[in-house]
């Protein structure tokens, strides 16, 4: 049975919605299982869908967890796991933001992705997704589960959030999903009730305060901030909200929820900010917390950003597309740019923001299709993943065994023509063979491949 240090039960017993008994006995209960949709890469699951997630578009409850590893559509991108609560992104998103236009939206401390992915499903082809990580081994996560999700208007940084600090009016929207103390993750990470105490929160709500300040001024004028995270101490959240307000004279939006939601919207007398707290036993999820800003309008008359010229990355000419056509759907509706010996395909606006922010580390750009030999494409893993792949690229249909086999490096053989094939499932591609008669060469990344 799960126990509850006393010491955080008193210092949260304050928080606005807060209900000792509810509390407790929710967190003897299991967690609800809980996948979002990939939209770009729609399939028939192999398990029943239950509940829809109320405050997410694609957001489903499961009745039980099933072994996602093995799963070849969770391995091809077609969901992703992840934790109801933090879905309701979506929701405070679509209420006060166009995303019909092209946006240029930041995820500040995005590993493994799952908000990444949601981001990313909610805006244009035509926007950017520009999502960033600190820690190396998670930006390595980060960019596996961006590439399953299969798009191309993604720039993935590895960098401390200080290396944006000296960037003006960058982004339309900035989500900060803070690292916490973690509390809101009690029932899911029993491990977390050890590692709390009220030093980690107030290290935590320091650290927080440090990575909004090196990031505000990124944020365009009439642009929008999400701040979330997973803890229910009020220092890491409705504070940290009031502190926003104060400190940068953004204001805060009042998000519409329907009441059988259970989130309590947190709004006081003495709180400046509209927060927006989850609570088991009140909302069918884990404990989160939310609130949205939006950055006042400057006047006419505010000083021009200065940027560098495009110097490092041209998109190649039409001309040099051609080798391309057979494995990109509709080659010329993209930028294709070239980095060592890869070609990347993404959009203007990608290629616009690695130009003129040179000085970031990049993890990844876009999708990367591949290197070329003479006439000859070497396809990356990348390209088996994504949705623009084209459907004339010669591939293996394979049943769940041979994915199986392939994804854990076992697949010696396998029926089809010599040369580069897509393995398959479902239509679905999971990565690339080279089939030389007698045996294949299984090209899987070490990094995508299922040990157990």
């Amino acid at each position: 049975m799960l126990k509850i240090p006393s010491e955080f039960i008193q210092s949260v017993s304050c928080c606005q919605g807060f209900n000792e008994q509810i509390f407790i006995e929710a967190h003897q209960a299991a967690s609800p299982v809980s996948i979002r949709i990939n939209p770009f890469k729609k399939a028939e699951l192999q398990f029943r869908l239950n509940d829809p997630v109320l405050w997410n578009t694609h957001g489903f409850y499961l009745e039980s967890r099933p072994n996602f590893t093995h799963d070849l559509l969770f391995q091809a991108g077609c969901y992703y796991v992840q934790e109801a609560g933090s879905m309701f992104i979506e929701h405070a998103l679509r209420s006060c933001v166009n995303f019909d236009e092209q946006l240029s939206v930041f995820d500040v401390c995005a590993s493994p992705g799952g908000k990444s992915t949601l981001l990313n499903s909610l805006i244009s082809k035509e926007s950017l997704l520009v999502a960033n990580e600190v820690v190396k081994q998670r930006a390595e996560v980060l960019a596996q589960n961006l590439s399953k999700w299969g798009t191309c208007n993604i720039v993935i940084t590895n960098n401390d959030p200080v290396a944006f600090s000296e960037m003006e009016q960058v982004f339309d929207v900035i989500l900060v999903d803070a690292p916490c103390s973690g509390s809101g993750l009690f029932r899911k990470q029993h491990d977390a009730v050890d590692e709390w105490s009220i030093d980690n929160v107030n290290l935590c709500s320091q650290r927080q305060k440090r990575i909004l300040s090196d990031i505000i001024n990124t944020l365009k004028p009439g642009g929008t901030l999400v701040y979330s995270t997973c803890s229910y101490s009020q220092q890491e959240n409705e504070d940290m909200a009031d502190w926003l307000i104060e400190e940068y004279a953004l204001k805060s939006i009042q998000i519409s929820i329907d009441k059988t939601f259970g989130i309590v919207e947190t709004k006081s007398d003495e709180q400046k900010a509209f927060g927006y707290r989850f609570y088991p036993g009140k909302t069918k999820s884990e404990g989160f917390f939310c609130a949205v800003f939006k950055k006042p309008e400057e006047p006419e008359t505010h000083h021009q950003i200065r940027k560098r010229k495009y110097e490092n990355f041209s998109p190649i000419k039409p001309k040099e597309k051609e080798v391309f056509v057979n494995w990109i759907n509709d080659v010329n509706a993209h930028e294709i740019i070239k980095f060592k010996d890869d070609y990347l395909l993404t959009n203007a606006l990608a290629v616009q923001f690695i130009n003129w922010y040179s000085h970031l580390y990049l993890k990844k750009v876009g999708t990367n299709i591949g290197s070329v030999i003479k006439t000859d494409v070497i396809p990356h893993h990348d390209l088996a993943l994504s949705i623009y792949r084209s459907e004339h690229i010669q591939a293996i249909h394979c049943s769940e065994d041979e994915v199986l086999k392939f994804l854990k490096k076992e697949l010696q053989t396998i029926p089809g023509n010599k040369g580069w094939s897509l393995m398959a499932y479902k239509s679905f591609g999971i990565g690339w063979i080279k089939n030389l008669g007698n045996r294949i060469n299984n090209y899987l990344p070490n990094e995508f491949r299922i040990l157990k």
